[in-house]
């Protein structure tokens, strides 16, 4: 790893050739030139300020909505999931989350803490910083409405504070300010009426019964049309079961692609534009996909 002229000693592990399909939903993808798992919040700091300012950086949750291509990725992932983990309640009220926390775990401390508004966080399948970076949402809720304040990591491993219109939010989609990453965010959330149940494990029966819980995927692929649902449109062009490769779409959730162990990054890349194709062809609609590609093909 080249680094900048700095001796702060860094607590974090760092891996070469880290399979990076030992840390995808789908289970795939080819190796990374370099994996760090910092310790906490100011290991990362003093990670970024010693990395080249030319690597290229990944920053990787669970892994879901992300396909990383046969050939790996040639740059440094930082994977911050069970390091930069810390929840809190603040004296104003407000939840403090670093970006390394599941999403799920998020929704279990608020239930914990008599908070409302919270349980839809179950339902996502990632981390805080994935949820932040793409306005997640599950069950009619989306992440940014509970947003108040962010705090930002440079790639000189300074922190910032932001505010939320800094940001451009739309639906699955944030701009960010450039060459910055969520390292922690505020939520609001309102406390549960005396008379109000948390919900969460109705909304996780109604999530196990329509989607395919317990085979690899990413979760959904594509994101929703306007006044329309991805997998009722892949339903409709006969696209429900179809395989390309050992990549095929589920019986279950036609938004879903399942892998197996004789799946290839390649066959899901190949499926994700034979559907966006098929769809296109049959209702001149453009299914525009949730899921990030990186790295080479091999």
């Amino acid at each position: 790893m080249n680094v900048a002229g700095n001796n702060l000693k860094l607590r974090g592990k760092l891996m070469f050739d880290e399979p990076m399909a030992k840390h995808t939903s789908w289970r795939l993808g080819g190796p990374a030139d370099r994996y760090y798992v910092p310790a906490d919040l100011a290991d990362l700091q003093c990670f970024l300020a010693q990395l080249d300012a030319a690597t290229e950086i990944l920053w990787l949750g669970l892994g879901s909505n992300l396909l990383v291509r046969d050939a790996g990725f040639r740059g440094q992932v930082i994977a911050p999931l069970n390091a930069l983990k810390q929840i809190e309640l603040q004296l104003d009220g407000d939840i403090y989350a670093e970006c390394g926390s599941s999403c799920a775990r998020l929704a279990k401390f608020c239930q914990k803490k008599g908070l409302s508004g919270a349980d839809f966080f179950a339902g996502i399948p990632g981390t805080v910083g994935g949820a932040l970076a793409m306005n997640a949402g599950a069950f009619g809720g989306e992440t940014w409405a509970a947003v108040q304040q962010l705090i930002m990591i440079d790639r000189q491993g300074q922190l910032h504070q932001r505010e939320i219109d800094e940001f451009e939010v739309g639906y699955r989609h944030v701009r960010l300010p450039q060459s910055e990453w969520f390292a922690a965010a505020l939520f609001r959330f309102t406390p549960r009426a005396d008379n109000e149940e948390s919900n969460i494990r109705q909304l996780l029966r109604q999530r196990n019964a329509t989607q395919p819980i317990g085979e690899p995927s990413c979760g959904s692929v594509f994101k929703n049309p306007p006044g329309q649902h991805a997998a009722q449109l892949i339903e409709a062009a006969g696209l429900k079961g179809h395989r390309l490769g050992s990549a095929r779409v589920s019986d279950k959730h036609a938004n879903f692609i399942i892998s197996d162990a004789a799946t290839r990054a390649s066959d899901v890349e190949a499926l994700i534009e034979h559907i966006r194709e098929r769809v296109a062809a049959k209702f001149d609609v453009r299914l525009e996909s949730e899921v990030r590609i990186v790295g080479e093909a091999s």
